[in-house]
């Protein structure tokens, strides 16, 4: 790696690629300043343009000419799909039969040839090796690789350039080749300002490695976040981080779907998961940022709408907005109205009821009412607990 090539990078993806703009959030701020590097609103609507078109760029004639081959979960996929397509070249990209439907047809929209592959992404790396060893093609690594990395650093150089003052990047992680480019950008032109890298709990693979002090592969990965479910760091990454990364953080399911209703409902942005953890730590206190000037990269905004729309009830869940209450009642008329009343008062909003009497563990003369409820906040259900509790009504759930 060095800054030459990121500068070089940054030339030649003036031809494609836009910078992208740095927002400050104001709504989003709390005990720090916040500001957003919008990569979701990039071409492609991911930043895996930049390495991707960059590394192409460099290829031969005679490897251009034998085509390219890749593997990714898709947004690494659409990059490569792009800029094959731009430049003429054929491209093979072999994605995990789980990726998002939308992105697998936005590939192909791109020009690539698509190839499904049973199970995660490793399994589809290792599918798209076999290919490059039968067809001779080359071989566009979505992390692991100098050059595309040096892509993903021309974000360091605009964040620079954007916000003067800058004290801290927070930074998706995961097969590490984003935070790789915008760690050694920063720590080369800016020493000073701190460097933090986040994963999803469940998909730690980055996080494991520096406690490890080797890439390890870890034995599953289980996260909506699509674009960071990386089993194994690279090498080239592991190496780059260890060096010029500051820390390592991870967040929770709950914590990513709170920051994608976040995002959605006060910036008016749409970020996947992956794109959305660097927003969660900062949101849920995960970071040493008090009152420092942070900007979180929202790495992508490529989320499928199907999970979007199961993402923003799990957000509302863990927000307070939304909740269920099982209630125990005796089978008699009237009970029901007594427990919307109530909840009404509180200023509760009921959205669904069910009414259960065939559990054969409770009394022949009683039931059970699930509700659904939308609610402000934390407090205003533990008033609404408390309210059907005084009245006399049990909760069970």
């Amino acid at each position: 790696m060095t800054l030459d090539k990121v500068y070089q990078a940054a030339f030649v993806l003036k031809e494609a690629a836009r910078v992208t703009d740095l927002i400050y959030s104001e709504k989003l701020s709390g005990k720090n300043k916040l500001y957003l590097k919008t990569e979701n609103l990039q071409v492609t609507g991911s930043f895996k343009l930049r390495g991707a078109y960059y590394k192409i760029s460099t290829l031969t004639p005679e490897e251009k000419k034998a085509g390219i081959v890749a593997c990714s979960a898709g947004n690494h996929a659409q990059g490569v799909a792009l800029a094959a397509t731009k430049m003429g070249i054929k491209s093979t990209v072999c994605m995990p039969d789980g990726a998002p439907i939308s992105k697998v047809e936005a590939t192909k929209a791109l020009g690539a040839d698509v190839l499904l592959v049973p199970g995660t992404y490793d399994d589809a790396y290792t599918k798209a090796c076999e290919l490059k060893e039968e067809t001779g093609a080359t071989f566009i690594h979505p992390f692991d690789d100098e050059l595309v990395i040096a892509g993903q650093g021309t974000i360091g150089l605009e964040i620079l350039e954007q916000l003067k003052d800058v004290d801290a990047v927070v930074v998706p992680v995961g097969g590490g080749g984003l935070i790789s480019g915008i760690a050694y950008v920063l720590k080369h032109l800016s020493p000073k300002v701190k460097v933090y890298g986040i994963q999803a709990e469940k998909a730690a693979s980055m996080v494991e490695s520096r406690k490890n002090g080797a890439p390890l592969s870890i034995e599953s990965v289980s996260t909506f976040a699509d674009g960071i479910a990386v089993k194994r760091p690279g090498d080239t990454t592991f190496e780059l981080i260890n060096k010029y990364v500051d820390d390592m953080f991870t967040v929770t399911e709950d914590e990513i779907a709170a920051a994608i209703l976040a995002l959605i409902e006060k910036q008016k942005l749409i970020a996947e998961g992956a794109g959305a953890v660097s927003v969660a730590a900062p949101l849920f206190d995960k970071l040493p940022i008090k009152d420092k000037n942070v900007v979180s990269v929202i790495s992508g905004g490529n989320i499928d709408v199907n999970i979007l729309s199961r993402v923003i009830t799990r957000g509302l869940v863990t927000a307070g907005r939304m909740t269920t209450l099982q209630i125990t009642l005796e089978d008699k008329p009237g009970q029901l109205l007594g427990v919307s009343s109530i909840i009404s008062k509180c200023g509760g909003n009921v959205i669904s009821v069910h009414h259960e009497r065939s559990d054969a563990n409770m009394p022949v003369a009683s039931c059970y009412l699930k509700i659904g409820m939308e609610t402000r906040d934390f407090e205003q259900i533990e008033e609404i607990k408390d309210a059907l509790t005084s009245a006399g009504f049990k909760i069970v759930g």
